[in-house]
């Protein structure tokens, strides 16, 4: 009875691999007329917007099918992974086709990302479940949560892609100002929110010592919103760090070399990527300090709703963690721009 069982289980196993399989080869079917549509689509508009004075430009093919293509194994490993939900991953794969389409220093800014913060979700969730009441392994973040954590770097992705077109540009606030402002403000949302990320998931169970509350400077429970420790503070700033040398490194790459030989030294890109993380995060633990609820229930747990049976550790009930998330990424897209186009000559 128990090897049926156990057959049963199999073939039924190697049926839902089966339906991912023929899933994916059936969208990367797709992906290639869908591809070749958008790309005639958009040669009729240049032409029909062209004045006649200046050369009609137009995203290639290349970068259409690799806007379509490449965020399919990205969605369906999310997926499976238990890190993203179904409308997490649909909306995954907008924001990455967006990001692609514009330039893949986003992509690979976002693909870091993605990466980084899987692994460190699923890092030690034994420990993370006797420390959170509603904790779920790898996170499965749905559609708001992706859209609270990228809707950001989407809305300056299509400016970027508006403004500037889809091309890799160094960053030169001489000579192509807001392709460089664009730029920077996709990395400060993106470090902003892997040094978040790596500061919750893996700072709360490296730390041995509870961290401080960063208002009052107090031992508050681990988990506590608001709460920063030096393991997760480093952490942070890691993590933007790891965010900005991959886009350090896919300009060296895909950017123009003769552009690169005019444009300032790109290096402090990994800099910024660190102060990205760090103050995104800094800024993330001030709202979720003030602005969210916590407390501890009778088990121990943190949790982010008030009851009798609740004792009040900080924060008051007015934002949820996503809304923390996307006021910090906004921030953090105007904020790291704005400071890198005025301290970058001095590095």
């Amino acid at each position: 009875m128990l090897a049926a069982n156990r057959a049963a289980l199999n073939r039924e196993q190697r049926t839902v691999q089966n339906r991912h399989v023929i899933s994916a080869v059936l969208l990367i079917a797709l992906a290639i007329p869908i591809s070749m549509s958008f790309w005639i689509i958009n040669i009729l508009y240049s032409k029909l917007t062209n004045d006649g004075f200046d050369e009609p430009s137009h995203i290639p093919p290349s970068r259409w099918l690799a806007a379509c293509i490449i965020p399919i194994p990205i969605a369906i490993y999310g997926f499976r992974r238990n890190t993203l939900s179904l409308s997490g991953a649909i909306f995954g794969f907008i924001v990455a086709f967006i990001l692609i389409l514009a330039n893949y220093c986003f992509l690979i800014n976002l693909f870091t990302f993605f990466i980084t913060s899987s692994k460190a979700s699923h890092f030690r969730p034994h420990l993370k479940r006797k420390l959170e009441e509603d904790f779920v392994i790898g996170g499965r973040r749905n559609w708001i949560q992706v859209l609270c954590n990228g809707g950001m770097a989407t809305h300056l992705a299509i400016l970027y892609l508006i403004d500037v077109g889809s091309s890799e540009m160094p960053i030169d606030f001489n000579r192509n100002y807001r392709a460089s402002w664009l730029s920077m403000g996709v990395l400060g949302v993106i470090a902003c929110c892997n040094g978040d990320t790596w500061a919750s998931e893996l700072g709360t169970v490296l730390s041995k010592s509870d961290p401080f509350l960063i208002t009052s400077f107090k031992r508050v429970p681990k988990g506590t919103n608001g709460g920063m420790s030096v393991i997760g503070t480093a952490l942070s700033t890691v993590g933007g760090l790891v965010i900005g040398l991959s886009h350090y490194l896919t300009i060296l790459y895909f950017a123009d070399k003769t552009l690169l030989s005019y444009a300032p030294p790109q290096w402090p890109i990994i800099f910024y990527g660190a102060l990205g993380g760090g103050l995104g995060s800094l800024i993330d633990s001030i709202m979720g300090a003030t602005l969210q609820y916590s407390g501890i229930d009778n088990e121990g747990k943190i949790v982010s709703h008030s009851s009798l049976a609740v004792k009040h550790i900080s924060g008051r009930n007015i934002l949820d963690n996503n809304s923390v998330n996307l006021m910090s990424t906004v921030l953090m897209g105007l904020l790291l721009p704005t400071i890198s186009k005025y301290f970058w000559p001095l590095l």
